[in-house]
């Protein structure tokens, strides 16, 4: 498993708490709050992009 440094949970208003965490190689990760262990992993960008769309009110649904 890669050593993950996890950031501060994000928790939005009435939705689930995630938090986002990266690795020495550059990849990027995100996890709900509380379950990092089953986490998505992909590059900073395509996370940098999920976190816009859910930021500007666009896919909070998919948490």
């Amino acid at each position: 498993m890669a050593d993950i440094t996890w950031e501060a949970p994000f928790c939005a208003e009435g939705s689930s708490c995630f938090r986002l965490g990266t690795d020495a190689d550059g990849n990027a990760y995100i996890a709900v709050a509380g379950a990092e262990d089953h986490y998505l992993t992909d590059t900073h960008d395509a996370l940098r992009a999920l976190i816009a769309e859910i930021k500007s009110g666009k896919a909070d649904h998919l948490l």
